[in-house]
C-alpha cells in the first residue's frame, strides 16, 4: 500500500478545499417570496413577472381594508389585498438591489423605492418622494422564495420548448400567524386569503403607467 507525507496529503486537502471554494458560486439574494412588513399588519408577496419584480398584499391583519387614502376617488373603495405595492422593480446592475416604486396605502402615494435583501431573512425598503423625504423599513421572510411563475414569465417567441420555465404547481399559498392546537383565530383578525399567483392579477398582469 502507498503512503503519502503528511505534509503532502495536507497539501492536497487543502487545495481541494480551495478549488470547491472558488468554483462554488455564492447564493444570489432573492427577494421572492411573503415578507411581513415592519408594523406588522400585512405581508407583501414579492414575485418575478415579466423580468421585473413586483409585490402584492397577500395577507392582512385585519381583512376587509380598502385603498381610502389613494386620491383618486374611483380607487377608493377597492380591496386592499391583492393591491401592488412594489412596481415594476428593476434589477441594479452588479448588486443585489431592485428599482422601482412603492405604494404607501397610508398616505396614497408613490414612492420612487429600492429594495434590497439582507441576508435570507430580511428585505430593506428605502423610498423617496422627489429626491427627498426619504425614509424606509426592514421587512422580515415568513415563506422561503418562489418559483418563477409560467404565467408571468412566458418563454422569448421562438425560443424552444426547452427553454421555458417548466411549471410549478403554485406559488407559495396564504401566509397567516400560526395558532396553537385547539386555538380558534378571530373573525375579523389575523384572517389569511390565498391570493396565489400575483402575476395574474389584474393590476400586474396589465399594469397601467400612472397609479
Amino acid at each position: 500500500m502507498l503512503h503519502c507525507p503528511r505534509s503532502f496529503a495536507r497539501t492536497i486537502a487543502l487545495s481541494g478545499l480551495f478549488l470547491a471554494t472558488v468554483v462554488t458560486p455564492a447564493l444570489a439574494a432573492d427577494p421572492t417570496g411573503d415578507w411581513k412588513v415592519a408594523d406588522g399588519v400585512a405581508t407583501i408577496r414579492v414575485a418575478q413577472c415579466s423580468g421585473n419584480m413586483w409585490g402584492a398584499v397577500s395577507w392582512e391583519k385585519t381583512p376587509g381594508g380598502t385603498d381610502k387614502n389613494n386620491p383618486d376617488p374611483a380607487k377608493q373603495t377597492r380591496p386592499t389585498l391583492g393591491m401592488a405595492i412594489l412596481i415594476e422593480m428593476k434589477r441594479k446592475p452588479g448588486v443585489d438591489a431592485w428599482e422601482g416604486q412603492v405604494y404607501n396605502a397610508k398616505d396614497g402615494q408613490l414612492y420612487s423605492s429600492t429594495i434590497k435583501p439582507v441576508g435570507t431573512d430580511q428585505l430593506e425598503i428605502q423610498g423617496c418622494v422627489l429626491g427627498f423625504l426619504c425614509g424606509g423599513e426592514t421587512w422580515t421572510r415568513v415563506s422561503p422564495p418562489i418559483p418563477l411563475s409560467v404565467a408571468g414569465n412566458p418563454p422569448k417567441p421562438g425560443a424552444p420548448k426547452s427553454a421555458a420555465t417548466p411549471p410549478a404547481p403554485r406559488t407559495t399559498g396564504s401566509v397567516a400567524p400560526a395558532t396553537k392546537p385547539g386555538q380558534k383565530q378571530a373573525a375579523n383578525a389575523n384572517a389569511s386569503a390565498d391570493i396565489g399567483d400575483i402575476c395574474l392579477l389584474p393590476e400586474i398582469a396589465h399594469p397601467m403607467p400612472t397609479r
